[in-house]
């Protein structure tokens, strides 16, 4: 079966106007993530992000719905309310992009050039004091989940301590990401992220991105090495109850060929991220020798006992620096360091 960008725009525009059809309490659909790019294929695989606007609360907030191996619809709903002030989402690092520019799929009343018209007011959206809100936003979100982490126990580190810890770097990398564009999501974080870093003029970040996830301790070979113990867990992990929903077996090839695709490409360690990413969700609800390899390659990226420790002071000092970059950003356009604006 070919797959063009073009034939997934066509299904996600009928999966909307199906849906939409047969449930009157969604408002309208809008298409974003990857398929908004000329070319969203990484390894040959992509999926669809389709938002759903409900009038009221969501029962189910996210879903995954297999096409073939290669591509699946990823429908995410929101309440209607959640736009309710749309100035306010200018200063969203998420929501704000989301909205900013992405595809209409099916409008049943008229919302969504309402909500689009109050973001884009002023063309003030990608000007310093907004871009500077929404970064200081994504790095207080991860200055919070450092501190969550800063007490623990080096003995009882596990996959819930490391999800966290990721989690955090996770938002203090998309920070950087900000200065120059929209969030970087998950399965390519890593990939984009030096490109973002040197547009921000901070190129010495990636090394230091890398090196919060343990690069420096491992090499290819024992990645690759890895690889088929991570996808063991992630296809028996999908079966288990209570797993992170994005552990779903519709996404096994999305993740696997993106990995490998990174491992064999310019930027080799890039391909850490999705693997540890998802490799540590599984493990939260896995045990035996499943659990001990995943463990034990935490272990030698030097992610647990001290070296956790360790690596926490250090993603300490890493949001120090972006802290000290984005107020040189407010010195730099006249703007109060504090507040950006």
């Amino acid at each position: 079966m070919r797959v063009t960008r073009e034939s997934l725009l066509r299904i996600a525009k009928e999966t909307a106007q199906e849906r939409a059809y047969n449930d009157t309490d969604i408002v309208a659909a809008y298409l974003t993530g990857s398929l908004l790019n000329v070319d969203p294929m990484l390894g040959g695989t992509a999926d669809i992000d389709i938002v759903f606007v409900h009038k009221n609360k969501p029962a189910q907030k996210r879903e995954f719905v297999k096409l073939t191996p290669d591509f699946h619809l990823d429908i995410s709903r929101r309440e209607k309310s959640e736009f309710k002030s749309p100035r306010e989402l200018r200063g969203d690092p998420w929501l704000g992009y989301e909205m900013y520019d992405p595809m209409l799929l099916f409008e049943r009343e008229k919302f969504f050039d309402f909500v689009q018209a109050s973001l884009r007011a002023g063309f003030e959206f990608e000007q310093p004091p907004l871009i500077l809100l929404r970064c200081r936003t994504m790095l207080s979100h991860g200055r919070g989940i450092w501190t969550d982490i800063t007490e623990l126990d080096e003995s009882s580190i596990g996959p819930k301590e490391i999800r966290k810890y990721m989690k955090s770097l996770f938002h203090a990398i998309n920070t950087v990401a900000e200065l120059s564009g929209p969030p970087i999501h998950e399965r390519r974080l890593l990939l984009e992220f030096p490109a973002r870093a040197a547009a921000a003029g901070k190129p010495e970040m990636t090394a230091a991105a890398f090196g919060l996830l343990g690069t420096h301790h491992v090499d290819m070979e024992k990645i690759k090495l890895w690889f088929s113990d991570w996808k063991s867990a992630f296809k028996l992990a999908c079966e288990k109850p209570g797993v992170d929903i994005r552990i779903h077996s519709a996404r096994l090839n999305y993740y696997e060929k993106a990995i490998k695709t990174m491992l064999e490409g310019e930027t080799p360690f890039a391909a850490l991220w999705p693997l540890l990413h998802t490799w540590t969700m599984s493990a939260e609800v896995l045990e035996g020798d499943h659990f001990k390899f995943w463990q034990n390659a935490v272990g030698e990226l030097g992610l647990l006992g001290s070296g956790f420790t360790e690596r926490v002071e250090g993603l300490d000092h890493f949001i120090d620096d972006i802290e000290i970059t984005l107020d040189e950003v407010a010195r730099e356009n006249g703007l109060d360091e504090s507040t950006g604006m």
